[in-house]
């Protein structure tokens, strides 16, 4: 019986696209305060999009890669 799903690298995985999601929406409350706020969400988002990034490279990591015997 082979297993295919790695739960730790999943479960990272997902929980860095949870927590850059909630970075982003955070942040997107503070938008008044800075000079520029176009900026600022420009340079948020691409934060957020490569912590999602990497999350979605662990998941599908986790999900497709075969785990190792131990024997």
């Amino acid at each position: 019986s082979e297993v295919f799903m790695n739960l730790r690298v999943v479960s990272t995985g997902a929980g860095l696209i949870v927590l850059a999601t909630v970075f982003f929406f955070y942040m997107a409350t503070l938008t008044s305060r800075p000079t520029d706020p176009a900026e600022m969400m420009r340079t948020v988002g691409m934060v957020s999009g490569v912590g999602a990034g990497i999350g979605g490279a662990m998941v599908l990591f986790g999900v497709f890669r075969r785990k190792r015997d131990r024997s």
